[in-house]
């Protein structure tokens, strides 16, 4: 979450650092003078759109600095990005290999088995395919 205040200091150094009017800086990043004002003082929370507005018209400002202080600002220009550091992954494990396609009456089904081994009501079950489509199973 966003401490407002912190935000608002964060923001005035930015504004300060590159020499701008609050309404200068509105104008640059394509908001209403009302909403720097706003923001500078705790009324209103930053949106995710003017966070990204600060970003993509001043480069030098780093995202996590912005909103929650940890980095630097401005950003260096040299600076070696950290990733934070993965597990490898198991071997690839085919989950649906054994599964025939199934009509959703017969998930339904299915579900009747699989409550049976739970004491957990399932309410829906949803499958999301490569291509971005999904299918959605009720528990009726």
């Amino acid at each position: 979450m966003i401490n407002n205040t912190e935000f608002s200091k964060r923001l005035q150094k930015v504004i300060e650092y590159y020499g701008e009017s609050a309404s200068s800086f509105a104008e640059k990043i394509g908001v209403q003078r009302s909403s720097i004002s706003h923001i500078l003082s705790g009324r209103n929370k930053p949106s995710l759109e003017f966070v990204l507005k600060v970003l993509s018209s001043f480069p030098e400002v780093e995202l996590y600095w912005l909103l929650n202080g940890k980095g630097n600002f401005p950003a260096e220009k040299n600076a070696v990005e950290v990733k934070p550091e993965i597990p490898p992954r198991p071997e690839s494990q085919n989950l649906f290999s054994e599964v025939e396609e199934k009509t959703p009456e017969t998930n339904s089904t299915s579900i009747s088995q699989i409550q049976q081994h739970s004491k957990k009501e399932i309410e829906r079950i949803v499958i999301f395919y490569k291509d971005g489509s999904f299918q959605n199973f009720e528990n009726s």
